[in-house]
């Protein structure tokens, strides 16, 4: 069965190129495959933290300068 895939064009650091197609053959998959990988793992990471911002919605908030006071109060700085 076929995968059905989108074409892009994606412009690329030199180096990461470079690093990219080193990869590519050092693991015998393709540069699309690599990149593919890479941003599955990014948007996962992205889908928890937007997950974790969610649940902790409600929580009440506390400015910097009321943290600092409370971290000096507690002998933590």
């Amino acid at each position: 069965m076929a995968t059905l895939t989108k074409r892009a064009t994606v412009y690329l650091d030199p180096t990461i190129h470079r690093v990219l197609k080193v990869k590519s053959a050092e693991t015998e998959h393709s540069i699309s495959e690599i990149v593919n990988e890479a941003l599955r793992h990014e948007l996962a990471q992205d889908q928890g933290d937007l997950a974790s911002f969610s649940k902790r919605a409600k929580e009440p908030t506390i400015s910097y300068e009321d943290l600092l006071k409370k971290l000096k109060s507690d002998g933590k700085i």
